[in-house]
């Protein structure tokens, strides 16, 4: 009597287990391809004889991506389809990754930029899909895809070094290994291809102006986002310089960044249910945006606990970026506004946080040291500060 059911439910069973199983595949490949450049920049700059700037470019490039492609992914969603659009997105990080370990200058730019296309379009088009499929586990789902993209960007960033500096290895090489992750995603995701529906209408549509544009809560939210970003890819970027400058080994400079990158994926486990408990934020905002700048301070002052302040640092920028993608929800009159308001903070935010690597690297190389770039940070933490403490408010953009 029962094995009829069994014989029905088994399938349905095994199609779950796979669609979430694709799910945090695809989820290994939104930030370890670009966590693991950090901890082989120097070879990369020593082996290609690039300047700061140009090596802060390779964080920037995909941040420019971000910001240009991801307003747009949900137009390929519903030309395509979520499925085969995410399934493309995969490709393209693969593509982009085999494109950027062939070791010229131009391939390696090409392929990050590639890379930073694909990624934005998984970023966009996952949340989607979720709210379709799970929509009574979007907040287990999303701290599960949370930690995989975490646990993968740290692992890749702590196996870069001894990765190059395996036998005929070098940056290449290290840089190249990460391909296992789109393609595993890819061939798992296969059998989801038969399936071809749209973006629901609360993912992130194109900004065109309207309402949000013209809103200062609107703004808050977006700058509270972008500067967090901002700071977050500046040490996401030269912290392993930073560590090995303060006389860390490359292997443990490349550990402590894996470190950091983990320890953003922790809020996701619990952060999101505290938040939406909280009628108003701003205490909580001004309190992560604090705790990120003391721990940037820390970095200057007493870089032998360097493994501390890392990952007090990945901990709070974690925690306020969940926050910073929650404001959208709880800031929108309705789920239209949010999805402007979602296309309005991923262009203007990402656009905020792409000059920076590049820039705060060649204000090192003027200086000679890292204290007064750092010290930026710690002064763009506190402008968060501010910008928390309005975002933060128990209002919304329609009864401003």
């Amino acid at each position: 009597m029962t094995s009829h059911t069994d014989s029905q439910d088994d399938p349905s069973r095994a199609r779950v287990i796979l669609l979430v199983l694709g799910i945090l595949l695809i989820a290994t490949t939104l930030r370890a391809p670009i966590t693991g450049v950090a901890p082989v920049l120097g070879l990369i700059r020593e082996g290609l004889g690039l300047g700061p700037g140009a090596a802060g470019t390779l964080t920037t490039l995909p941040l420019l991506a971000f910001a240009l492609a991801s307003p747009f992914a949900v137009l390929i969603g519903r030309e395509y389809g979520l499925e085969r659009s995410l399934f493309a997105a995969v490709v393209l990080v693969f593509l982009g990754i085999l494109l950027r370990s062939l070791g010229p200058v131009w391939s390696l730019f090409l392929g990050t930029g590639i890379i930073g296309i694909g990624i934005a379009l998984a970023n966009v088009l996952l949340p989607s899909l979720l709210k379709r499929d799970f929509p009574d586990s979007i907040v287990a789902l999303t701290s599960a895809y949370a930690l995989a993209a975490g646990v993968a960007g740290a692992s890749v960033s702590a196996l870069a070094v001894p990765i190059a500096t395996l036998p005929g290895g070098g940056w290449a090489l290290a840089l190249g290994a990460v391909a296992v992750l789109p393609l595993l995603s890819a061939l798992v995701w296969l059998p989801q291809l038969a399936a071809r529906t749209a973006p629901g209408p609360e993912t992130a549509t194109p900004p065109h102006g309207g309402k949000v544009w013209h809103s200062a809560l609107a703004w808050q939210v977006t700058l509270f986002f972008g500067l967090n970003s901002l700071v977050f890819y500046v040490v996401m970027t030269w912290l392993p310089a930073i560590l090995t400058d303060a006389g860390y080994s490359e292997a443990a400079a490349g550990s402590t960044h894996g470190l950091m990158q983990l320890a953003t994926a922790v809020p996701g486990l619990f952060f999101g249910l505290l938040v939406r408990r909280l009628a108003d934020q701003r205490g909580l905002a001004i309190a992560l945006t604090g705790l990120m700048a003391v721990s940037l301070l820390g970095l200057v002052v007493m870089p032998g606990a360097a493994v501390l302040w890392s990952v007090v640092f990945g901990v709070a920028v974690g925690a306020v970026f969940i926050l910073g993608l929650t404001f959208i929800s709880l800031r929108s009159a309705n789920m239209h506004q949010a999805a402007a308001l979602s296309g309005m903070v991923q262009c203007a935010g990402y656009l905020i946080a792409a000059a920076a690597p590049p820039s705060i690297g060649a204000l090192h190389d003027r200086l000679g040291g890292w204290s007064l770039p750092l010290l930026l940070c710690v002064a763009i933490c506190l402008i968060m500060a501010v910008l928390g403490g309005f975002a933060g408010r128990a209002v919304q953009i329609s009864a401003e």
